[in-house]
């Protein structure tokens, strides 16, 4: 059986003056794309498929759109506006796992409900099952980056923020999510993973010595690479060209694949990353020399002091 909803996008694109379509979807996602083709294919339409690397709504296939009438972009929720775009959620079904693992560690009586967009339409069914234990679950309401109740990006936490909780709990697999969230807020934040119940209390001190042990690395490199992102919701030109005169030694660099391989041909001996948050750090293992967020580079240049740490978000 196909993850995409396959009648449902055949029916919503019979209603579109188009005859030509793009497909893309992340990786987890892609061999559900000819399954999609095939279907349209017998309904009379002219079907391409993106075969680079995709990693959110953030990057979006436009060039595809040389060839198409319409971009159709699967497995996340809209970031920006397109005439030519449609952006497709895949929701994963609403439930959530016994509560018996995660009570123990709430702390507060207010907990705010966070997860990703998979599994952000369980949220409602979580809080139900909190109250029915004393608390008082808050799920805050959408930001112009998470269109949906208590969802938090890999960029952005605005949820995480506007739930004004005693404790975060986050419905999710994973760490990233919850580690960005702890840090954004400063409050206590749980894990609950929606398949196999097990939770946890999520703790950020083991990144940060690695972050700060970073910084200290990148004081001895004499020139800078700023990375501006190629993809369109994630360049941040604006950012990269302020942060710009921190440094005597630092330029703009344009990329849009942002790999290994391509620092290391590059030959800076540190990197500030104002493309997606997450590279630095998800991938910092990767990487050859320090990959610096926009907050770590000005403590590396002194305009603030590390007690005023932040996480990389967009917030726009």
């Amino acid at each position: 059986m196909s993850l995409i909803p396959i009648s449902d996008i055949i029916e919503r694109v019979r209603s579109l003056p188009v005859r030509s379509i793009a497909l893309q979807a992340p990786e987890g996602l892609k061999r559900e794309l000819p399954v999609l083709a095939e279907a349209l294919r017998a309904e009379g339409y002219s079907v391409i498929l993106s075969g680079d690397p995709c990693y959110g709504a953030c990057d979006l296939a436009l060039d595809a759109l040389e060839y198409a009438d319409i971009l159709i972009h699967f497995g996340h929720t809209p970031l920006m506006d397109h005439p030519r775009v449609l952006v497709e959620p895949i929701f994963q079904p609403e439930r959530i796992p016994p509560l018996d693992s995660v009570l123990p560690l709430l702390t507060g009586e207010v907990i705010g409900l966070i997860s990703t967009a998979q599994h952000a339409s369980s949220l409602p069914l979580l809080a139900e099952e909190l109250k029915k234990q004393g608390f008082s679950p808050v799920i805050a309401p959408p930001s112009p980056r998470t269109p949906l109740p208590g969802q938090v990006l890999g960029c952005t936490y605005t949820a995480a923020r506007e739930a004004k909780a005693d404790c975060l709990l986050y419905l999710g697999t994973g760490v990233f999510h919850a580690i960005g969230s702890r840090i954004a807020t400063g409050l206590p934040v749980i894990s609950l993973d929606p398949y196999t119940g097990e939770a946890g209390v999520v703790e950020t001190d083991r990144l940060l010595r690695r972050r700060f042990a970073l910084i200290e690395k990148a004081r001895s490199a004499d020139r800078v690479g700023i990375i501006v992102s190629q993809k369109c919701g994630q360049n941040r030109m604006k950012l990269a060209e302020a942060l710009l005169p921190l440094h005597p030694r630092a330029e703009i660099v344009l990329l849009r694949e942002v790999t290994a391989d391509q620092l290391l041909n590059l030959g800076y001996p540190c990197y500030v990353n104002c493309a997606c948050p997450r590279l630095g750090l998800d991938d910092q293992i990767r990487f050859p020399v320090p990959v610096l967020s926009p907050p770590e580079f000005e403590i590396l240049c002194g305009r603030r002091e590390w007690d005023e740490y932040e996480i990389d978000e967009i917030r726009l």
